[in-house]
């Protein structure tokens, strides 16, 4: 039950800014929209706005849609505006329209990042500030406390929590008994501990995690902007190895998803917050991808007309999108299978 209530969250958030983006550019572009639709299949609720247009949420919680005008998807009873048409627009019009769900994913992540970073934080690497004492462990038993920062480690001076976790490790291969200068607020103090050998890690273990340093808003936007683009980098990175065959392919579907999204909600908020900037990046990036069907397959038409200034004729075009939806929606169908044969069988 938590996987699917996580799951919902999930493909609501991620679907709707999707879909978002290329409602609110066609409105701005004067194009004219029929429905933006919440789920898939038969319609549960639904209200009509201005202009006649639908809003509505449909029984199956697994994707959603925009339903421009003029993309040969009219319903009874629907009328397309003349001029307001999709694929009566300029090329660059189309291109925003198609781009912009990709983009607000991909800001989505952004947004989602720098609130994990303003409202949780990330492990301050850069200092030797004590965050947490493990209890059991020789720290506990020394009486070092939270907010303790550490000077030196024999006499040896430490700056960054690596340096100090190696020199602990080093120090006490040799001679279990240390020596610690800690700083306490205003008061600087020394303190020796014994720090023996760890059976159940197998090393020294003294037994103190890392403080937690929280950005401001505009650093958190900047550093999430920053590890978006590292994030980006290292997928398409992925996607190379793949197709060149240097790795496997470890594909999932909305079971994997599923099974994810529920071990993200139970491991707690923030953990959640940045699975769902996660899949938000990746649905982004991968609707990006030139495949008929997806948003890139149509943008890749939409750049080829800019190129040659012709227009593909609209059946061949509509026909490749066709045969690229079937592929896909058969593809989905066998990693699904695949994601509950693991589920099921391998654990």
């Amino acid at each position: 039950m938590l996987s699917i209530v996580a799951f919902i969250i999930v493909i609501a958030v991620c679907v709707v800014v999707h879909e978002y983006g290329h409602y609110i550019t066609a409105r701005i572009l004067g194009v004219q929209v029929h429905e933006f639709a919440f789920g898939m299949g038969p319609v549960i609720l639904q209200h009509k706005g201005r202009n006649n247009m639908l809003w509505s949420l449909r029984l199956f919680p697994v994707g959603g849609f925009c339903r421009l005008a003029g993309m040969h998807e009219e319903e009874d009873g629907e009328a397309v505006t003349p001029g307001k048409g999709f694929n009566e627009q300029p090329a660059w019009k189309r291109f925003l329209i198609l781009l912009n769900g990709s983009a607000f994913n991909i800001i989505l992540a952004v947004l989602l990042m720098a609130l994990f970073l303003w409202g949780n934080g990330v492990l301050d690497m850069d200092s030797t500030k004590i965050g947490e004492i493990l209890p059991g462990f020789p720290s506990e038993q020394a009486g070092i406390q939270p907010g303790d920062e550490i000077l030196k480690v024999n006499g040896s001076t430490v700056t960054r929590w690596r340096e100090m976790s190696e020199k602990i490790r080093v120090e006490a291969t040799k001679d279990s008994t240390l020596t610690f200068e800690l700083r306490r607020g205003d008061e600087t103090m020394t303190l020796t501990v014994n720090v023996p050998n760890n059976e159940t890690y197998g090393r020294p273990m003294l037994g103190i995690s890392p403080s937690y340093i929280r950005y401001g808003v505009l650093q958190a936007l900047r550093s999430s902007a920053g590890y978006t683009y590292r994030m980006t980098l290292m997928m398409l990175r992925g996607l190379a190895e793949l197709v060149m065959g240097y790795q496997e392919a470890d594909v999932t579907g909305p079971v994997g998803i599923a099974s994810m999204s529920g071990r993200a909600m139970a491991s707690g908020f923030w953990n959640f917050i940045t699975f769902i900037a996660v899949i938000a990046l990746n649905l982004g990036l991968l609707n990006l991808f030139p495949i008929p069907a997806l948003d890139g397959g149509r943008i890749l038409f939409v750049l080829l007309e800019m190129i040659v200034r012709r227009r593909l004729p609209e059946k061949v075009e509509n026909w490749i999108h066709t045969a690229g939806f079937v592929l896909l929606i058969s593809l989905m169908i066998l990693i699904t299978c695949k994601d509950v044969y693991n589920l099921f069988f391998t654990h």
